[in-house]
Order: structure tokens, then sequence, then C-alpha cells
């Protein structure tokens, strides 16, 4: 499912226009991604929980020439599926 489907099925879920759930949906995702880039987490109870995870430095190696090369330290965003979510997939 892309965005333009999911937005559809928004819209047919929620009785609501497929422009008023494409604004809805940018909402939620510019909610997620404004508390991770300030380092807090979103849970959303029973789908999962959206937050920052660090990665440290380390060293890897160029796969063409096999020279090791330093990777710096990272923040990545992560998702931890809920018991609900998880339950609805098994």
């Amino acid at each position: 499912m892309n965005k333009s489907e999911l937005i559809e099925a928004i819209a047919a879920s929620a009785d609501i226009s497929k422009a008023a759930a494409g604004r809805a949906l940018d909402a939620v995702t510019d909610s997620i991604t404004k508390a991770l880039q300030e380092d807090d987490q979103v849970a959303l109870v029973g789908f999962g929980t959206f937050l920052v995870k660090e990665r440290s430095a380390r060293t890897g190696r160029n796969p063409q020439t096999g020279e090791p090369i330093e990777i710096s330290a990272a923040k990545i965003p992560s998702f931890k599926p809920g018991k609900a979510l998880k339950d609805a997939v098994n």
C-alpha cells in the first residue's frame, strides 16, 4: 500500500473526503517526525512505539577496495510494534 492508497482507505473508513484524509495523514506524519527530532518517543497503544536509537561509531570496509573506513555515530528512527499489531499480523 502506498500513500495515495492509504489516503483512500482512511477517507473510506472515516467517511471524509480524500483531501481531508490527506491533510490528516500529513499532520500525523509531521507530528511524529517533530517528536522524533526532539528525541521524544510516540507511543500508540496497541499499535507500537516510534523512537530514536543511537548508533555508535564503528569501522566498516569499503566493499570495492576492502580498505577500512570510519562510520560516524548517528541517530536512527526506529519502530517497535505493539502486541496487538504483532498478534494481528501472525
